[in-house]
Order: C-alpha cells, then structure tokens, then sequence
C-alpha cells in the first residue's frame, strides 16, 4: 500500500489518554488527538462517536488492556468497528499493554487461550496492524494474522542504565527463569554480568523456596521483568538478593499492573527504586510512593508510528532482546 499523502491520526480510547497525548507531542506530523466521544451509556454499555472525518486517512487508535481490561478491549472493538465504516486508509492499534498476555497456553484441558481469543476479537473489529510493547511472550505474535511490531522497554531502560552505572558496578538479575533471555539480552549489551533467582512453588501463586545462582556481593542489582502484578516473586527475589551481599537493588518493570497490596510490598522491600513505563497508568498508591518511577515510552511508541506510517525501516527498534 502507496500511502503517499495520507494524513496521520490519532485516536484514543479512555484506558491511557496521557500516553496518547504524549505520543501526539512526540509526532510532528500528528498535534492533536482526533475528537472523538468515549464514554458510557446509562446501562454502562460503551458509547463511542467520532467527531471528526478520518477518511482516507492513516490512523492509529491508542489503547491499553488494563484495568477494567474487558470495558477497554470492547471500547477499543467499538472504536475500530467505527473506524472500518469511516472509509479509513488503514487502521493500526497501539496495544501498550496486551490483556491476557499470560493465558498464551493451554496448561490443562478445557481451558481457553485466551491470548488467541483478544488476538482474534481485536483482528475480526477491523485492525490492519498492531503495535505493542514487550508482550509477555514473543510467540503471541504468531496469534494474529496481520503485521505485529513488539517493541522492548529495554529499548528507553537500557540507555536510562548506562547513564548511571558502570558495567563493572552492576549485575542483571532476572527474579526467575522465565525470564533468563530478558536478563542475558541485557547483561551482554551493558557488558555485565547477571544471576538468576529460581523459585520452587509449592502450589499456585505460593512460593516455597528461593535460590539465587550467581553471584551478587558487592553490586548494584539491576532486577528485570515484564510487568509488575502482585509483586511477590520480585519482593522476594530482592530479599534473596540483599541476604546475597548486594550494595543496592533497582528494578526495572514494564508494564505496571499493580494490584492488591503490591505497592505495599514495595514500599516495603529492599529496592531503592523500581522503574516503570506509562503503557499502562499507575493507580493512585503507585503515584504516592517514593520508590516507583515511570520512564515514558510515548518517543519510542511515536517514532514506531512515524516509521509505519512513512514505511521507513524501523529495525533500530528491535535491537534490544
């Protein structure tokens, strides 16, 4: 597709408005948001009303799977059910947060994927192409049946590292062994090294031991992970980590979830601070606490839409995993 000339638009749902600004303020060819009525009927079904004419227009509709998940990821279908009847060039969704990213398997019989279902349900409404950040687990890509671009946090997390550490003053340490390639993707391009905390369940969402293998006296902890949910595995492995001899404990977590008394445990733990990005708004308690601190994507997101829209290379992106 020739999309000489076409205008930019973007659109945003209710789910991360300050994101969608900030991308707008990071995009030359796109000021504004597209004025569009995102809101609620009485009975709470989704209201939405595109005020504007987007036809023949390239537009990109912003939204994030967080709480309440399954409002904004009708509210997004909406938006692209109208958009497909708007006579739109292409529409391309920015899905910072992907809901149901961790229900990508089937663990037991008579289960459902849940993962392929949004996949689904966000392709058949009418999306010609998705953006996203660091999705839970790469293959997901594969659940869709038009263009993924997955970027990395790691892409604004690692250039915030080396502007404050030295390689020989840190460690990488992934807080369990799933996310082992995050952790070694990251000590190779800082040129340091990294350890594993691995974790023995006694049963769902209970841990019963920790192990930390490697080596940590005497460093900075630089601990990594997708997203921050209850915040149990990452308390505990900073716990593990101090026990170890580490001199400071940082961490650095996609997506903000944050649920339950996860900002407690923060608050709480060992870490001197914990890094976040804004793919998904932090709730109230996260805002009031010292040691969270969000590091925007909106450039990173911005310059992802600036390439597909002018269908110029955007490998740069990717050179982070």
């Amino acid at each position: 597709m020739n999309n000489s000339g076409r205008d930019l638009r973007i659109i945003s749902g209710s789910s991360n408005i300050k994101l969608a600004k900030e991308i707008c303020n990071n995009l030359e060819a796109c000021e504004h948001l597209v004025d569009v009525l995102v809101g609620t009927f009485n009975d709470e079904e989704s209201r939405i009303e595109i005020n504007e004419s987007v036809r023949g227009c390239d537009v990109f509709v912003v939204q994030s799977g967080c709480r309440p998940a399954n409002h904004h990821i009708v509210e997004l279908c909406l938006i692209l059910d109208a958009l497909k009847r708007s006579n739109c060039w292409r529409i391309t969704v920015v899905l910072a947060y992907f809901p149901y990213a961790r229900a990508d398997m089937k663990i037991k019989p008579q289960i459902p994927i849940s993962a392929k279902a949004i996949a689904d349900i966000i392709s058949v409404s009418g999306a010609d192409r998705i953006i996203t950040v660091d999705l839970h687990s790469g293959q997901t890509q594969g659940f869709f049946d038009i263009p993924v671009d997955n970027l990395y946090a790691s892409y604004v997390f690692i250039e915030h590292i080396r502007e404050r550490f030295k390689p020989e003053d840190i460690i990488i340490v992934s807080p369990d062994a799933g996310g082992t390639n995050r952790a070694k993707a990251y000590a190779k391009r800082l040129g340091c090294g990294m350890a594993i905390v691995y974790k023995k369940r006694s049963g769902p969402g209970q841990i019963e031991e920790m192990t930390l293998i490697g080596e940590v006296e005497g460093k900075t902890v630089i601990m990594l992970d997708d997203m921050v949910d209850s915040a149990g595995t990452l308390c505990g492995a900073s716990e593990v980590v101090y026990d170890a001899g580490a001199i400071g404990i940082e961490a650095y977590c996609t997506h903000p979830v944050l649920t339950g008394t996860s900002v407690t445990k923060i608050n709480n733990s060992k870490f001197t601070k914990v890094y976040v990005t804004d793919t998904i708004p932090l709730n109230k308690y996260a805002v009031a606490s010292e040691k969270i601190s969000v590091i925007s994507i909106a450039p990173m997101i911005a310059e992802a839409i600036k390439n597909v829209h002018e269908d110029s290379p955007m490998s740069h992106l990717f050179d982070s995993e």
